[in-house]
């Protein structure tokens, strides 16, 4: 079995910092980790590798400081990596992304089975997955907290909001995990003295490498949606305290009060 894992470096910190012109963070690469939810759909895929063989390899889009998070995930068991990074990328949303992604993909080869998390700790928007999948024309689940088997086709559990599934999706296909799914290993010392710095098992991609050149479909030029801007919150704005009285009733008439209701 052949698993693509896609992971993503995101702040290891809410203090970073913001480019004033494309509105976009400033990845340099500081105070920076793997997505945690990224770490739940790597120990998925070694765990069916031990289970079916086969081999794991990662993929990540982001700037050079991105190959950390794929030394990590090789130290942790992965097989190899890919790095999408060019300029062109830069900025792009979560349809410019998942279309990057899908490109950088399809120059690995073949592939049974796609695992990402559910969503990344930067963005929020959980939709890079399915955007994906889409991209790639194969089916795809979303909140799967668990899968029983992958054989052909995966036999998964998926949490929606009001109800539980059951159900089975054949391979090739793209399964977003939740973090119930599992409790992800460390990285391995021993694999880190023997790789190094993975130079023989890592692949930088750039826009030289991808089949489409047309560069609307990328980056911020290739972005529909663009964020107008971002800002830190007011960490001094003002407090009003209840300390008597009915507090459901008082905290609607402050509501109501400052317009908010």
């Amino acid at each position: 079995m052949n698993i693509v894992v896609c992971i993503k470096q995101v702040p290891g910190s809410t203090n970073v910092n913001i480019d004033p012109e494309t509105g976009t963070l400033i990845r340099d690469g500081s105070m920076a980790k793997m997505n945690p939810y990224d770490l739940y759909a790597l120990e998925l895929a070694l765990q069916l590798k031990d289970e079916y063989g086969g081999t794991v390899k990662v993929i990540s889009m982001g700037p050079n400081s991105a190959l950390e998070v794929i030394k990590e995930a090789i130290y942790m068991g992965a097989d190899g990596g890919v790095l999408i990074s060019d300029r062109k990328f830069g900025g792009a949303d979560v349809l410019a992304t998942s279309y990057t992604l899908a490109s950088g993909i399809r120059t690995i080869g073949d592939y049974d089975l796609i695992i990402t998390g559910k969503q990344t700790t930067d963005g929020d928007t959980a939709q890079v997955g399915s955007e994906l999948a889409e991209h790639l024309g194969i089916p795809h689940v979303a909140y799967v907290r668990n899968v029983d088997s992958a054989q052909e086709r995966v036999k998964y559990v998926s949490n929606l909001d009001n109800k539980v599934v059951n159900g089975y999706i054949s391979m090739p296909c793209l399964i977003c995990v939740d973090s119930e799914i599992n409790t992800p290993r460390l990285p391995s010392f021993k694999r880190k003295s023997v790789y190094g710095d993975c130079k023989d098992m890592i692949s930088i991609i750039t826009f030289d490498d991808v089949e489409d050149k047309d560069e609307t479909h990328y980056g911020l030029k290739g972005s529909p949606t663009q964020v107008e801007k971002i800002f830190e919150p007011d960490g001094k704005a003002e407090k009003k305290m209840i300390s008597e009285g009915d507090l459901a009733q008082e905290t609607y008439k402050i509501l109501k009060n400052e317009k908010f209701v």
